[in-house]
């Protein structure tokens, strides 16, 4: 399965949130994610949202490895650390 190009909206908020300088930046992958919800207009975060819970839904009884794995095939220089990580960005593209 080639990521990038099921969920193309979610690999461009990869690249441009989840970067090299994520953690400096915003502090966290949660906050980078709020910060996206700000910046992005509706359409841009509607689909974000849905390609998320598409991606997430995909690796739900998968190890932590197996997300990360797929955050880096997808251009994201940032990994979590736990499941709940993962479960915090969920609620902030909420």
């Amino acid at each position: 399965m080639k990521l990038s190009s099921e969920f193309p909206a979610l690999r461009d908020f990869f690249r441009g949130y989840f970067h090299e300088d994520c953690i400096d930046e915003y502090g966290s992958m949660e906050a980078a994610a709020r910060q996206f919800v700000k910046d992005a207009d509706r359409k841009q975060r509607k689909v974000v949202a849905y390609e998320w819970v598409e991606f997430s839904k995909s690796f739900e009884k998968s190890p932590v490895e197996n997300i990360n794995e797929a955050l880096n095939e997808m251009g994201s220089a940032c990994e979590f650390a736990d499941l709940d990580e993962v479960r915090k960005v969920t609620r902030a593209f909420r």
